[in-house]
């Protein structure tokens, strides 16, 4: 490998893209933990399945899954939808969970280089040690990595990827209530984290806000209230009912992103999007939130609550993605597992 790993991403003229720039596939981990989904495991997969075929309708949708048993169980669920067969891979790589968002490989690329494309390996302890065991989900990126011949780089930093959100020219969102959290890197301080997200995602800038939404087991994943949709412009939810326990939250998000300034000193542009109705299953509330949307070469695939503010949430959405189709997915049964389409995914960029 002509890489030298004693050098960071950054200063070899790596970057990470943003979401809407092309893929060459997107990765997801089979859901099969019972425990993530009580009661509600097998009511995911028709929607699960739906979303597959969407995004294999303009990339490779590539899939990790433990055995020739979990692969077969899987076909079954996506041949019931039309999905693009020709696009759909499989990968042995045992997870213990499914949101390939946080375990899965951070891509960068840098089409000067003679290794084009290479993987971030961070470190992951399951949200703060909250689910036990994690550890074959930890191993992820490297085991990707080999499998491509990926030049791998170990930061020895616990980092999700829900937890930032990126504009593609040198700005990241994050949430001070996740990364500054004290289950995660507790011997780092925010210049510290800084400096790692600088180093290792190749950015130049970081913004925060204080906070996420309720029900979010995350500590406050940043993909559950604010996303970039162009370089300028993010979409951020807001909660129109005052006694509802979100309301506060999110305003104190809208007044901190109406004060931040990108590099080149010009104000975020800010579109407030809904958030539906609360979300209650056996007393809980759970993490909905329209923001969860993930971004594929063709589509906007936003969950969806059987709610009222549905078609408005994807009428705003597709305004922000004018040559994509926004296309809602019923998240009902798929957020009982405290995360959705976003948290289940991650982009392979392509360079």
């Amino acid at each position: 490998m002509s890489i030298d790993l004693n050098k960071t991403p950054k200063e070899q003229g790596y970057r990470f893209p943003a979401e809407w720039e092309q893929h060459e596939a997107t990765w997801l981990s089979w859901p099969h933990k019972e425990e993530s989904w009580p009661e509600k495991l097998g009511h995911i997969y028709p929607y699960y399945a739906e979303f597959i075929k969407i995004l294999s309708e303009g990339e490779l949708v590539r899939i990790n899954v433990k055995d020739a048993e979990m692969k077969e169980f899987a076909l079954n669920h996506i041949k019931k939808t039309d999905a693009n067969l020709d696009n759909i891979e499989f990968y042995f790589n045992e997870t213990n969970d499914a949101w390939c968002r946080d375990h899965g490989p951070a891509f960068l690329v840098n089409p000067n280089a003679a290794e084009k494309k290479i993987i971030v390996d961070w470190d992951f302890n399951a949200w703060g040690g909250k689910y036990p065991p994690f550890d074959l989900d930890d191993v992820v990126p490297t085991k990707i990595a080999e499998e491509f011949n990926f030049p791998v780089y170990h930061p020895k930093v616990i980092m999700e990827g829900g937890s930032v959100d990126f504009n593609g020219n040198g700005t990241v969102l994050t949430s001070k209530s996740c990364l500054l959290n004290k289950n995660r890197n507790p011997h780092l301080n925010q210049e510290q984290v800084e400096n790692y997200l600088k180093n290792y995602y190749c950015i130049e800038q970081v913004l925060w806000v204080d906070d996420g939404i309720i029900g979010d087991d995350t500590d406050g994943h940043i993909d559950d209230t604010i996303r970039f949709v162009n370089e300028n412009t993010v979409l951020t939810v807001v909660e129109d009912n005052k006694d509802d326990e979100n309301f506060e939250i999110l305003q104190t998000n809208l007044r901190q992103l109406q004060e931040m300034r990108l590099l080149d000193g010009t104000p975020l542009n800010i579109i407030e999007l809904p958030m539906p109705d609360p979300v209650i299953w056996d007393g809980q509330r759970l993490p909905a939130s329209y923001a969860n949307f993930y971004i594929s070469n063709k589509h906007v695939i936003v969950p969806t609550y059987r709610c009222d503010k549905d078609e408005l949430a994807l009428e705003i959405i597709q305004k922000c993605f004018p040559e994509r189709k926004a296309v809602g997915i019923d998240s009902t049964e798929i957020i009982w597992g405290l995360g959705s389409f976003h948290c289940l995914s991650q982009q392979e960029p392509l360079v």
